[in-house]
C-alpha cells in the first residue's frame, strides 16, 4: 500500500507541472508578516478543496505568490488531491486552440480530473475578447465545482486589464471570490532582496579574502 501511495503521488507530481523546489520548506514566511504560517498549513491539508473553494494572492511582482501557491500545491498532492499549475496565458492558448477545433468542451472537461489548477501571472498580458471568453468559461465551469488558486500583481480594481467587457470582470471576481481565502502579499521583491543578500556575501567573502592576504607588518 505505502508503494502503491508513493508511485500514485509521483505520478501526480509529473502530471501537475509544479515549479521545482518551491515548497514550504523553502518558503520564507519572515518576509510576510500578513501570511502566517499556521494559515498556509491548515491551506495544505485541503479542506477548503472538499468545499469546492478557491485560493487567491494577490501582491507585488516577486513577492512569493507562485512560491508559496507551488508549495500548497505540493502539500495537497501528497494529501492525495489532483493539482495543476500553468501560467494563464498558456492555459488560455491551449483552450483557444481546442475551441478552434469544436473540442472546447472536451479540454474543460480534461481539466475537471484536477482538484486544483493554479493560474500563475492571471493580470500580467492584455487579452482580446477571445481570450477573454474561454478564461471566464473555465472560471465559471469551476465555480462550486473545482477549485483555482490564482496569483495576481494587480488588485481586484485593475482586473478590467483581465476581462474587457465590465460586466464580465465583475461577474468573474464575483465568483472568484464567494468561496475564497484572499492573501495580500504586497512586499519588496524577494528576488530583488534575495540578490542583495547574495551580494552582501559576496562582497564579505571578498572583503575577508584581502584582509587574510594582507602582508603582515614588520
Amino acid at each position: 500500500m505505502a508503494e502503491r501511495d508513493t508511485r500514485r503521488i509521483q505520478r501526480h507530481l509529473n502530471a501537475s507541472n509544479l515549479l521545482g523546489g518551491k515548497t514550504l520548506a523553502t518558503f520564507n514566511f519572515k518576509r510576510l508578516p500578513n501570511v502566517k504560517k499556521a494559515q498556509v498549513e491548515a491551506l495544505s491539508a485541503g479542506d477548503w478543496i472538499d468545499a469546492r473553494a478557491n485560493l487567491i494572492a494577490i501582491g507585488n511582482s516577486g513577492g512569493g505568490k507562485t512560491h508559496l501557491l507551488c508549495a500548497v500545491g505540493y502539500a495537497l498532492i501528497e494529501a492525495g488531491y489532483r493539482v495543476l499549475y500553468t501560467q494563464t496565458s498558456d492555459l488560455v492558448q491551449k483552450l483557444q486552440a481546442a475551441r478552434r477545433e469544436l473540442m472546447l468542451e472536451n479540454a474543460l472537461a480534461k481539466l475537471d480530473k484536477f482538484d486544483l489548477i493554479i493560474l500563475d501571472d492571471i493580470t500580467y498580458a492584455q487579452r482580446d475578447i477571445s481570450e477573454t471568453s474561454v478564461l471566464f468559461e473555465l472560471i465559471a465551469r469551476r465555480y462550486e465545482y473545482r477549485s483555482i488558486a490564482i496569483a495576481a500583481n494587480q488588485p481586484f480594481s485593475g482586473w478590467d486589464n483581465i476581462f474587457q467587457d465590465k460586466a464580465m470582470t465583475v461577474a468573474a471576481i464575483d465568483r472568484l471570490v464567494h468561496h475564497s481565502t484572499i492573501l495580500e502579499m504586497n512586499i519588496d521583491s524577494y528576488r530583488q532582496w534575495e540578490a542583495a543578500q547574495n551580494l552582501k556575501k559576496m562582497l564579505r567573502k571578498t572583503t575577508n579574502k584581502k584582509v587574510k592576504n594582507m602582508p603582515e607588518a614588520s
